[in-house]
């Protein structure tokens, strides 16, 4: 069986900063990680993979994020695929999910496809759905536990109180929650080899997977940021004093003020 695990390299959201002047994400002197659900997504591939198959890990993203990339390596995967063109730059989640899957197709046959469900710095949940469709086959997402048998996806879904177990034919697409494992750490002697020059790790660009630039990239994308701006948060305290029937009864009257009653 072939593994296709959907790879994000993100910003630690923990230390990004909004520029007041021009509504942008400062980004200089920010650390990356690897998406947290991503993880998740690799681990479960991992353990679902036994002898004889394989587990590509694929991100799509400037040259140096070649880096989540190794770090997967360094987890167990087999191989690595970068999607790196500047026709790439600046895309919407369709356009990102539209190259995604051409390169999903360039590989060649697969059986299952795993991404998190949401990256940190978009929050959408939209790419593996998106990939799913462009690729004509099955999506289970929100995935809590999966596990593959007669060649079917058996998976649980958590959709919040409720969980839903469902099944799917191969190839399917999953998305996975954090709470679906708890991912391994990278070994030492696997990381030090996907550092190496002769690392499997395999670069494409759009003319290698067939993508066209107007279908790419900020050109291809049917959606744009128009602003992007950190939330004011302010709090109002007021006193409320008097007997206990007194304070109540301007309590309620301070409500159906603010028409919360």
């Amino acid at each position: 069986m072939r593994f296709i695990v959907l790879i994000k390299q993100v910003p630690d959201t923990a230390e990004v900063n909004v520029d007041p002047a021009t509504g942008h994400l400062v980004r200089e002197g920010v650390s990356s990680i690897l998406n947290p659900e991503d993880r998740h997504a690799l681990e479960a591939a991992l353990q679902c993979a036994g002898q004889g198959d394989q587990v590509v890990a694929m991100t799509m993203g400037p040259t140096q994020a070649v880096d989540v990339l190794s770090e997967a390596l360094g987890m167990g995967a087999h191989r690595g695929v970068l999607l790196s063109d500047r026709f790439f730059a600046g895309a919407d989640t369709w356009a990102t999910s539209y190259t995604l899957g051409k390169a999903i197709e360039h590989l060649g046959p697969f059986d299952l496809v795993l991404c998190g469900r949401q990256a940190i710095d978009g929050d959408t949940a939209q790419i593996g759905p998106q990939v799913a469709e462009h690729l004509g086959i099955p999506q289970v997402t929100y995935v809590t536990a999966l596990r593959i048998e007669d060649g079917r996806v058996r998976a649980t879904r958590d959709l919040g109180g409720t969980l839903e177990e469902v099944e799917a034919p191969l190839p399917a697409l999953v998305t996975v929650l954090a709470s679906c494992n708890r991912p391994r750490y990278p070994e030492l002697r696997k990381l030090l080899a996907a550092c190496e020059a002769r690392a499997p790790i395999q670069l494409l660009d759009a003319a290698d997977i067939g993508v066209m630039a107007d279908h790419s990239g900020l050109r291809g994308s049917y959606t744009r940021v128009v602003k992007t701006f950190a939330p004011k948060v302010g709090r109002e305290t007021t006193v409320i004093e008097g007997s206990a029937t007194e304070m109540a009864g301007r309590l309620v009257a301070a409500l159906r003020e603010k028409n919360v009653l």
